[in-house]
């Protein structure tokens, strides 16, 4: 999700000066449009949008956002948080110390941590729309970033990964390779998931 607010936004010019908890490269390509990334810890952002010492803060999504009721001390809750598409979960292993360990131990490593993954991913499909609905049933303002805003965002983006890979061959690499790869994902899924999910989602409007 896109995070919690204490206004509303509509315009890009409405994120001028924004005090957003957001980290990463999310953050960088919201300091493009204005915005003044916050670092705080998870436990310190309800009393910081409480008080007004932030605008803004992301968390995850629904299901973990509720818990910490972040709806009570900002009412605006923004989608999509296009800084993060999909969480993914990342195990990292000492190569030479992983090709070491006999066959077996490497089979039990690598389906742990696809099946970690697997399952993290599912949890919080199963979990986020009650939550969301909850939420929203509670008096949560949900609200869409504005198509400005969004191609503002893809702007900035695009500008700070042609940045990085100017100064980082390695980061240049991936992501060359990850961009081709997701442009023929999106192909696929224009074709066959997205028309079918569009569809079914036209239904469950009707009722």
């Amino acid at each position: 999700m896109g995070g919690w607010f204490r206004k509303e936004i509509k315009t890009v010019a409405d994120l001028k000066g924004l005090k957003f908890r957001v980290g990463g490269a999310g953050g960088a390509v919201l300091t493009k449009l204005g915005v003044v990334p916050q670092s705080i810890p998870g436990g310190d952002i309800y009393p910081s949008l409480e008080k007004g010492t932030i605008d803004a803060a992301e968390w995850v999504g629904p299901y973990d956002d509720e818990k910490l009721g972040f709806n009570k001390v900002a009412p605006y809750y923004y989608y999509p948080g296009f800084w993060e598409g999909g969480a993914n979960l990342h195990y990292i292993f000492n190569l030479n110390k992983y090709n070491e360990l006999p066959k077996a131990y490497q089979t039990v490593l690598d389906t742990a941590a696809a099946w970690s993954n697997v399952w993290m991913q599912s949890k919080y499909d199963a979990d986020n729309p009650g939550a969301l609905k909850r939420l929203v049933q509670g008096g949560t303002k949900l609200r869409p970033f504005s198509h400005e805003i969004l191609e503002a965002a893809y702007k900035a983006a695009m500008e700070l990964y042609s940045e990085i890979s100017a100064k980082n061959a390695n980061f240049k690499n991936i992501y060359d390779h990850m961009s081709a790869f997701r442009n023929d994902e999106y192909l696929w899924w224009q074709v066959a998931e997205y028309t079918y999910d569009n569809f079914m989602i036209r239904q469950r409007a009707k009722g």
